[in-house]
């Protein structure tokens, strides 16, 4: 028999939890079945100055002459599109080679090194067989070369030039070297004028690109005095978060030359900041350097080191002569090399790029040498080829990614940095294992980093439109969880996380639906915990009230399957209703029919949710009387109204029921309910929005929900074009409901007669039952009409 349970807060979040686990768990392996198999590789492979070796270069393959035959490092490249790979076209048997344009694709260094990682390409297959949720893996060596598989074709920009360098991205910084305190020191006496301080600010900017979430930061301006870049910020240091760099970056832009260079009083500054935050436990806690960047220093400054920094040199020092001129270059060199730093000079804003990456190779010389093998989880970072397929909640991605050192024992004392291997990690994928049916209809799930910055959460929308462009907003990854949950006014929820606690936690919110244009009151039960071995944290919310029961009836699979793929019926496509990534052959099926083909046998290796495709065929044979309802309605002229467009009904196993009264070519909302419709529709991160304020809504009454676009400039809703009526039912359990008025006569009602009240017309009446309805319970059935003609007698 058909029965009701009720869904505890730990019901949901724990397996969950485990899965989400097993899936970073597969994804850090992975990463250091790659590692291992590069540094084996440069084990065994002897440099050659001349070799010669053809590779595919993801910019030349499948290029021709003009006599049609294929041009060097090209040759045929064999791409196909790939839906797991957002459709692009991809070589999933071979990876390929993206070099920068300022990198010679032919240097001695790129070929052996492309020679030498060549083996990993049986890796990187044999990780995506064992792991089919795996997105892009990739190798990117220290010489400047990008092996990325699957290999794809590369394109150039407008001007046929790769700006693309695998050495600037934050995985591979991250991974390369370890969390780090810098205190930047320009400047700007009246010798840094012109083309001097365009490169000094051009520096500090590529600086501050090579900095993270789990950085800290200041910028100290000097001349005849000592000047803060950020008055706000003085003594202290500041995390370099994406707001912190984009506000340096604003602010360095202002900066004008004057006076005398004494670098002695900036210097004394730096280092008493970060002799404060490591005696207070703040800021990093692991490597601390300067940069300084100047056009010639010429003061008496030893004796500032040796109150300071020696003789323990805790504190690296970087230097960065700028301009032409090397008359100082002895002085500044003798600064960095006395400070366990790197010397380097800036004369051009071309060498400002290669110049500044140096210093990573410095601070990555401790780990290569002591083989710290640290796996990093990289901030959230945006995922362009989604920006039009995915709810922008699930737009971003993290990245797992761990070095790459060589085991030589001629160099092993010498700390050479070979590269950083990684994969990519979409956050959608995560968000798939929080089943959306479980939640019910105003749950959610949502993870965040150590950090408390959220990595998906359905408030979240770093998207905005400019003209008919999405572009990503300004500072789109560093929203703070107390942003999104701002009813956590004391932060209990907040602070939590951030220290990867477990726990449960009950707020009173105030949640917001159409664009923040109304509000619903709810109660909310959190649950939240860390995921093992990675610096996230998941969290999970339930709501009391409506979708706090779940509703488990029984059917046959041959009764079910009949009425669910009627073609007035959909399912969410969003949901994973069967796991159809983990098969190649399976991905370009859609959920309903991977769905048909595991329920008749012909598909019997599908991984099925056995609890949601139980609902969902229930949920089929419950609403299948809708369908003749409607069309008789449609079929007698005196049933429907004149305007109503559409009639639709949504379960909460994400089955939908439409009935079109009226063909596209005539129908004014043609883009409601199609798959572009987010807002209305079942997706990976909510209920559609008339279902969600339809089951806050009383019982049997009706509720008017007129789309925001089309109420610009209108003062009185009913004058509203387009808008649509929602129709909450409200019936005992559904089996025993089902029969009952099933075996009512056959006769069409009033269309606005709420339908299990209502009779219907069907080929498979049955008898009355004996016994009454039992007790009523509220269960997800909500019935649409979509009318874009609205009048007062509708409404009466």
């Amino acid at each position: 028999r058909p029965s009701f349970e009720k869904l505890q807060t730990s019901d949901v979040p724990l397996p969950v939890l485990l899965y989400s686990q097993t899936s970073f768990k597969q994804k850090m392996k992975s990463v250091k079945r790659l590692a291992e198999a590069a540094e084996d590789a440069d084990l065994y492979h002897e440099f050659n100055a001349t070799l010669e070796f053809d590779y595919y270069n993801s910019m030349l393959i499948n290029s021709v002459d003009k006599d049609g035959n294929a041009i060097e490092l090209g040759g045929e490249f064999p791409l196909e599109e790939n839906e797991h790979f957002n459709k692009l076209q991809v070589n999933t048997l071979q990876s390929d080679i993206q070099v920068p344009t300022n990198v010679y694709n032919k240097d001695p260094g790129i070929l052996n090194g492309v020679y030498m990682s060549e083996a990993l390409n049986d890796v990187f297959m044999d990780n995506f067989q064992k792991d089919p949720t795996l997105t892009w893996q990739y190798f990117g060596s220290a010489t400047g070369f990008f092996r990325l598989y699957p290999g794809i074709a590369w394109t150039p920009d407008e001007n046929g030039v790769v700006t693309f360098d695998c050495r600037n991205r934050n995985w591979y910084i991250q991974a390369a070297t370890s969390p780090k305190d810098i205190i930047i020191v320009v400047d700007v006496s009246g010798s840094m004028k012109g083309l001097r301080l365009t490169i000094a600010k051009h520096t500090i900017n590529t600086i501050l690109d090579t900095l993270g979430e789990n950085d800290f930061v200041n910028v100290i301006a000097y001349s005849d005095y000592v000047q803060y870049v950020e008055p706000c910020f003085k003594g202290t240091l500041v995390q370099a978060d994406l707001d912190n760099r984009e506000h340096f970056k604003l602010l360095v832009e202002e900066l004008q030359v004057k006076g005398e260079g004494k670098v002695k009083k900036a210097m004394k500054e730096s280092f008493k900041i970060l002799n404060e935050a490591a005696s207070l436990g703040q800021g990093s806690l692991c490597n601390q350097a300067i940069m300084l960047i100047t056009d010639g220093a010429m003061e008496d400054y030893e004796e500032v080191f040796q109150e300071f920094n020696w003789p323990e040199r805790r504190v690296r020092v970087f230097t960065y002569l700028i301009g032409r001129e090397v008359t100082f270059a002895d002085t500044v060199k003798w600064i960095a090399c006395n400070n366990k730093g790197y010397y380097t000079h800036v004369s051009t804003l071309a060498d400002v790029q290669e110049n500044v990456m140096e210093y990573l190779h410095v601070l990555s010389r401790p780990m290569v040498i002591n083989h710290d093998h640290d796996i990093i989880w990289t901030e959230a970072y945006m995922d362009s080829a989604l920006f039009n397929t995915q709810a922008q909640s699930l737009l971003l991605m993290t990245s797992v990614a761990m070095p790459v050192f060589s085991k030589k024992k001629e160099t092993l004392s010498h700390g050479i940095l070979l590269g950083v291997v990684g994969t990519d990690v979409p956050l959608r994928e995560l968000m798939r294992l929080a089943p959306r049916y479980k939640l019910g209809v105003h749950g959610y799930a949502f993870l965040n980093t150590n950090n408390g910055y959220i990595l998906a959460h359905p408030d979240l929308r770093p998207l905005y439109k400019e003209g008919k462009k999405l572009k990503p907003k300004p500072n789109y990854n560093s929203v703070d969880l107390a942003e999104v949950e701002w009813e956590d006014t004391d932060e209990t929820l907040r602070t939590a996380m951030v220290k990867g606690e477990t726990g449960t936690l009950s707020l009173d919110v105030r949640a917001t639906v159409e664009k923040g244009r109304r509000v619903m009151f709810l109660k909310n039960d959190y649950f939240y915990t860390t995921i093992n071995e990675t610096p996230f944290s998941l969290g999970m919310v339930l709501t009391r009230g409506h979708g706090e029961y779940i509703f488990i009836g029984n059917v046959s699979v041959r009764e079910g399957l009949n009425d669910l793929m009627q073609p007035d019926v959909s399912i969410a496509n969003e949901w994973t209703y069967c796991e159809t990534d983990i098969d190649p052959h399976h991905r370009k099926l859609t959920q309903l029919q991977a769905v048909f083909r595991y329920l008749t046998g012909k598909e019997p290796d599908l991984e099925c949710d056995e609890e949601l495709l139980r609902q969902t065929l229930f949920d089929a044979v419950v609403t299948a009387p809708m369908e003749a309802y409607w069309t008789a309605l449609m079929l007698n002229p005196s049933g429907m109204d004149e305007g109503v467009e559409t009639a639709f009904l949504g379960t909460r196993s994400g089955l939908m029921r439409v009935t079109r009264y009226v063909g596209i070519e005539k129908r004014v909302a043609k883009k409601f309910l199609s798959p572009s419709d987010k807002e209305n529709i079942f997706t990976m991160d909510h209920f559609p929005v008339w279902y969600r304020r339809a089951a806050e809504y009383p019982a049997g009454k009706f509720l008017y929900y007129i789309p925001k676009e089309d109420t610009r400039g209108r003062d009185y809703f009913l004058s509203a074009p387009p808008h649509t009526v929602v129709i909450r039912i409200n019936s005992c359990p559904v089996c025993d409901c089902r029969d009952y008025f099933l075996s009512a006569p056959t006769q069409i009602q009033s269309p606005w007669q709420p339908p299990c009240l209502a009779t219907a017309s069907s080929d498979r009446q049955r008898a009355p039952l004996s016994r009454r309805c039992p007790e009523w319970h509220p269960i997800p059935y909500v019935v649409h009409y979509f009318c874009p003609g609205f009048t007062e007698s509708h409404r009466e």
